[in-house]
């Protein structure tokens, strides 16, 4: 089964400046989902106002415009982190024992 991943923004954080409630960092969470297994990994971006071509009031925002802001790089490695969990949950890894040594008995 192939695993379905979502993201979805968990918190913002805003300053004042350079307009009422501009965002600052965004905090964010990517689910995946195979089956009976689930996983999820936070992460957070941070946008400097410098950058930005076009202002968007805070009032106006959708999580989807905010999740799109997030660069890609940042959700395929937290995708690839999840789906790690995942396939760690389908197929446990081995685990080494701690064997007594033979020569004392």
């Amino acid at each position: 089964m192939a695993t379905v991943f979502t993201t979805r923004i968990t918190a913002m954080y805003t300053v004042q400046q350079p307009d009422p409630n501009y965002v600052i960092n965004a905090l964010w969470e990517v689910t995946g989902v195979d089956g009976t297994y689930t996983a999820s990994i936070g992460g957070n971006t941070q946008f400097d106002s410098t950058e930005q071509t076009t202002f968007v009031p805070y009032a106006d925002l959708t999580e989807a415009l905010v999740i799109s802001w997030i660069p890609e790089n940042q959700i395929d490695s937290a995708q690839a982190c999840v789906q790690g969990q995942i396939d760690s949950l389908i197929t446990p890894p081995v685990s080494p024992a701690n064997t007594p040594l033979p020569w004392s008995a």
